[in-house]
């Protein structure tokens, strides 16, 4: 019954939606996720809906959390089908729908770039931005934005991991996705995929002897009993996309279309010093937990992304995403560039500007 009763709202609130305004003059969008209670995406979505309410336009946010309307999947397909409007998810489900997202999998792609250099590449005026658009739209759906703040998925062990060369032969627990699999065993790692629930018992009998999570998840997971170190290897981002029903989207009032797209654009730049402050405050769980934080400079990176196994998937994931990988790169080492001119030439500027004059004694007296 209360199924019955979830469905029939969801087509109440889609009606509303594709044909209009209601009755009382409101247009409403149904929103869901996965997220639990509390996350990030969680947060991030529930921003966007005070927003959008706080605009007053007539605009109304319905919102579905914690897998209430299905899994990743099925939220995915109900967006395409237009059953409902918006969904947030991280990366990973959505290549099964958009090829091109496997982007998402290239190891260490951002791992050398700060929150707003990926930021102004994710979801700024750049030609990644626009082909991941394209290619979202071929998909029956429309872009909203990608939430991140250069935070990552990293490496927890009981191997001293500070070196490339210390990553041969780790026995580590990854998720069961081939292009991570692919990445792990490039470096010499032996990649291990396991349930979830066999996780922590496997670490502590030494089954495996390694896993790669989000600090936040290492933290709920408390690996802090069964692991010693924790490396910032930075290898996947941790990131969250919105996106929303292409039809939809485009059959929005312009101003309405307006309020939902500054919504979402602020939402984005909020959470991200929260992303950051999440991020931090995890690790010093785990830390006073009294595990050892291994933190690599670029030269680790290099190494790493040197490796020929790792340009192979790189070529193969430039392939599977229709050469939106090397867009990707180019994008990211562009913008990089662009913001150190841009700080060289702020600092010319700062040096060369005449310094105010100081009033003699004689013209500060009375």
């Amino acid at each position: 019954m209360k199924k019955f009763i979830t469905a029939l709202l969801v087509i109440l609130a889609l009606s509303s939606c594709a044909f209009g305004a209601s009755e009382f003059d409101e247009t409403w969008l149904v929103t869901a996720d996965t997220t639990a209670k509390g996350a990030a995406g969680q947060v991030f979505v529930q921003l966007v809906q005070e927003k959008v309410k706080a605009a007053n336009s007539g605009l109304v946010i319905d919102y579905f959390p914690n897998g209430e309307l299905g899994g990743d999947a099925d939220l995915l397909r109900q967006a395409q089908k237009g059953y409902i409007a918006i969904m947030l998810c991280q990366t990973a489900p959505v290549v099964s729908f958009i090829p091109e997202v496997a982007v998402f999998d290239l190891p260490m792609v951002f791992a050398r770039y700060d929150g707003d250099t990926i930021d102004k590449v994710l979801n700024g005026d750049s030609e990644f931005h626009r082909q991941m658009s394209a290619a979202y739209e071929k998909a029956g759906l429309h872009l909203l934005g990608f939430m991140q703040n250069a935070t990552y998925r990293l490496a927890t062990a009981n191997t001293n991991l500070q070196t490339l060369s210390d990553f041969k032969g780790l026995q580590i627990r990854t998720m069961e996705n081939k292009n991570h699999m692919d990445f792990w065993a490039a470096i010499g790692a032996e990649p291990t995929p396991l349930a979830w629930s066999e996780l922590y018992i496997s670490l502590q009998n030494g089954t495996v002897n390694a896993q790669e999570n989000a600090a936040d998840t290492c933290v709920g997971a408390h690996f802090e009993e069964v692991q010693k170190f924790l490396a910032c290897t930075n290898h996947i981002l941790y990131c969250n996309q919105i996106c929303i029903n292409d039809k939809v989207y485009k059959a929005l009032k312009p101003e309405h279309r307006a309020v939902l797209d500054k919504a979402v654009a602020e939402a984005l730049q909020e959470m991200r010093p929260k992303l950051e402050e999440i991020d931090k405050s995890n690790k010093d769980i785990l830390i006073k937990g009294n595990m050892k934080m291994i933190e690599y400079d670029n030269s680790f990176f290099t190494d790493v992304l040197s490796v020929q196994g790792v340009r192979d998937l790189y070529k193969r994931i430039d392939v599977a995403t229709n050469g939106l990988a090397s867009v990707l790169e180019k994008s990211l080492e562009a913008m990089a560039a662009e913001t150190q001119l841009r700080t060289a030439l702020e600092e010319v500027e700062a040096v060369n500007k005449p310094a105010e004059e100081t009033p003699s004694a004689e013209e500060t007296a009375e």
